[in-house]
């Protein structure tokens, strides 16, 4: 499936969208290069998960979690060097937990994800615009998430 968005407010629509039709303990890898909208993408997931509070970025802390009608575990590979150190943070004991997992700069944790992982690339195609492509998800695309 794939996604044209034309603002950062139309990218956290789409991560909206797909957040009303995800079931619990979700793998999301998302992919795109600095400045590309996976932190927009992954605020209207937590939206649409029922995330009641502002999502940032955990690039320092490398996990943040957010309470929800389903919970979100937000990962940032960022800092990370391989799915070694991923293990290490205790990533199997996430996956337990039946929350929604969204990981940014999965490239770096590619050996971490099983093969029902859905990956989510998203692409600068202009200053505001991107491009959405979701791989390994079998749902109908429709807006069922509204601002």
């Amino acid at each position: 499936m794939t996604i044209r968005t034309h603002s950062e407010k139309e990218t956290e629509q789409a991560g909206c969208d797909l957040a009303v039709r995800l079931p619990r303990g979700v793998v999301l890898a998302l992919y795109g290069d600095l400045g590309a909208g996976k932190t927009a993408f992954t605020r209207g997931l937590a939206r649409g998960l029922g995330v009641a509070i502002q999502v940032t970025s955990p690039t320092y802390t490398i996990v943040n979690e957010y309470e929800g009608v389903i919970p979100l575990i937000h990962f940032d590979m960022y800092r990370l060097r391989s799915a070694e150190e991923l293990f290490e943070i205790g990533w199997e004991d996430y996956l337990r937990r039946g929350a929604v997992i969204a990981v940014e700069w999965s490239e770096r944790v590619e050996d971490a994800f099983l093969p029902d992982t859905i990956r989510i690339q998203i692409e600068k195609t202009g200053e505001t615009a991107r491009r959405i492509t979701i791989t390994g998800f079998a749902g109908e695309e429709s807006t069922l998430c509204g601002y």
